[in-house]
């Protein structure tokens, strides 16, 4: 899980644990991840926690090596993080927009280009990576470039692993998370769950929480 943080990160790596898979947490700050980690381990569950940030390649790809080494060929890739903010035409200057990217988009294609081609010689594996923005809105240009810019990235790795064994999808999430919402984490984590185990003939490549239409 990369891009562990309290709410859609903490809930996925949990649901993943639950079932007895070895599970690991990668965030960029060392409190988040340690804070996320000690959560699954109060809940008796094993988990292993690095930090990385997704926008440094040779750091990811390090993180991304050391869960393989100590837990074994990696099975499911979830690539959570994103910069979240709300920015109209040009409230946010070129470098700005090229960050928003590096982390919504350009370090979920680092991340599944480095697993995924192992996921493709034993003919199994996922890449799951969270969306949102079901639909244009104007207040978000940054992230929608970013959310948008998934849903192509799924269709790009699909093509290129897909026939492997490898299955590539997104979960997009039309909403604010909270616990006891209509988007709670818990029921979140259910669909990259549901994506992990899917049949290769029942493949989906887009879950949208709560079936809200995309376009």
């Amino acid at each position: 899980m990369i891009g562990a943080g309290p709410g859609i990160g903490l809930a996925v790596a949990d649901r993943f644990a639950r079932e007895g898979l070895p599970v690991a947490v990668i965030a960029r700050r060392e409190s988040t991840v340690r804070a996320v980690a000690g959560e699954i381990e109060r809940r008796g569950r094993k988990v292993l926690a690095l930090t990385a940030d997704s926008t440094d390649e040779v750091g990811l790809k390090a993180a991304l090596d050391t869960v393989a080494a100590e837990s074994g060929p990696i099975d499911a890739l979830v690539y959570n993080a994103a910069w979240i903010r709300s920015d109209g035409p040009g409230e946010l200057d070129a470098r700005g927009q090229l960050d928003a990217y590096a982390v919504n988009v350009v370090g979920a294609l680092t991340a599944a280009v480095h697993v995924a081609p192992g996921m493709a010689e034993r003919g199994r594996g996922s890449v799951l990576v969270t969306g949102g923005m079901p639909r244009i809105d104007p207040r978000y240009i940054s992230l929608g470039l970013g959310k948008f810019g998934v849903r192509t990235l799924v269709a790009l790795l699909d093509a290129n692993f897909g026939a492997a064994g490898v299955h590539v999808a997104s979960v997009t999430v039309p909403g604010a998370v909270a616990p006891g919402t209509a988007y709670d984490p818990d029921d979140i984590a259910e669909h990259y769950w549901r994506l992990h185990t899917q049949a290769r003939g029942e493949w989906e490549h887009e879950v949208v929480h709560g079936g809200a239409p995309v376009g």
